[in-house]
């Protein structure tokens, strides 16, 4: 079993979403990181948050001499929020929110009004891949990014991938190198900038191939080289390099989908996450639930009570609405296994979403 690690909103991709809104002169009632305030009121041109998806500190230290130039910068180790996945932990830094308080707590969300889970990225069916009304999810859990209130002389710009909505000044990426030259032409702009980058890689090629394999190496290390060659050729400039999570190797699944006696004792099919499963219970059946669970999955999974991960502050204060959101009981990951909740989820060779080492990820300060 691997060691759990609660999320630290004292020291977590939260807080450094909140030293980034103060530092913009944008609301914020979060707790601030003090030695990246200091490094913020330095004066630079420009200031680049960059977040690679899935880089976080278990495969930068399993990747080390491919990524030595970022690995060697590591100013501080940062808790992800939980769960930790991108859903979640985008939504958290973009919009310096805890999950309590946006709801968008994983890949797929159960709607009662509905009677359906849902991939809220893509507003489709979960278990089925059919598609709902567009914009559903966005609609049902509004959320803004902190940098829209800001009151500062920096302008604001965005590098995203062709999915991303929402930003007024943005430069959509399809490639790395273009990722990279985008970042380039907003700071070479007239006057201060700062820039949210957000980049899909290394997250894509580890879970088809897992950390530790060779193709993960390879991106991981271009990554690197390519902040690398970036910052060289930019003077006057910040850079704030963080992940929204981190990944561990695989090694089995279950297609829980297929437990049809499990399954007898809940109101929907499980949904969220594939290392943070969520579970809603018929109330008779919630003691043989509890023992079923623990007998075919404990050796590999922690059952909790919804309610009591809520009590103890793992999502953050917030909307007490969002609590039916997370079902009756979340089963955490605790080795290298992940649950397969539908027939179209795949067998990944690296994933994330639990307490393990995934929730590290670092905060690398280059300027």
């Amino acid at each position: 079993m691997r060691t759990l690690i609660r999320p630290d909103f004292q020291n977590s991709i939260v807080n450094l979403s909140a030293t980034v809104a103060e530092f913009l002169g944008c609301p914020n009632d979060k707790p601030v990181l003090q030695d990246l305030s200091r490094a913020l009121k330095s004066g630079y041109k420009n200031v680049v948050l960059l977040i690679f998806d899935g880089l976080g500190m278990y495969p930068l230290e399993q990747n080390a001499e491919a990524c030595s130039f970022l690995r060697s910068r590591v100013a501080r180790v940062l808790t992800s929020v939980f769960p930790s996945t991108t859903t979640n932990a985008t939504t958290s830094i973009r919009t310096n929110t805890y999950p309590m308080q946006h709801g968008w707590f994983g890949w797929s969300l159960y709607f009662e009004e509905l009677h359906r889970a849902v991939d809220i990225f893509r507003d489709v069916d979960s278990f089925t891949g059919d598609p709902i009304e567009q914009g559903y999810s966005s609609r049902r859990l509004p959320t803004t990014p902190f940098y829209t209130h800001a009151s500062t002389e920096y302008k604001i710009g965005a590098v995203v991938p062709p999915f991303w909505e929402g930003e007024e000044d943005r430069l959509i990426w399809n490639t790395v190198d273009e990722f990279f030259d985008h970042i380039s032409a907003f700071c070479r702009r007239e006057g201060k900038h700062f820039v949210y980058a957000y980049c899909t890689q290394p997250d894509s090629v580890m879970h088809e191939f897992g950390v530790t394999s060779a193709e993960a190496r390879a991106t991981i290390a271009a990554l690197s080289k390519g902040v690398e060659a970036l910052s060289s050729s930019l003077s006057d400039t910040l850079f704030l390099v963080t992940a929204d999570h981190g990944q561990i190797d695989i090694r089995g699944n279950f297609a829980l989908y297929e437990d049809e006696e499990l399954l007898s004792l809940l109101e929907c099919r499980p949904y969220l996450e594939a290392r943070a499963a969520a579970f809603r219970v018929k109330e008779r059946c919630r003691e043989k639930f509890e023992a079923l669970f623990r007998e075919k999955y404990g050796k590999d999974f922690a059952l909790f009570g919804s309610k009591e991960l809520i009590r103890q502050n793992y999502f953050g204060s917030g909307n007490r609405e969002h609590e039916t959101l997370l079902g009756d009981y979340l089963a955490v990951g605790t080795t290298d296994k992940i649950f397969r909740l539908t027939p179209r989820s795949r067998p990944y060779k690296g994933h994330h979403t639990s307490l393990t080492e995934e929730m590290l990820v670092p905060l690398i300060l280059i300027g």
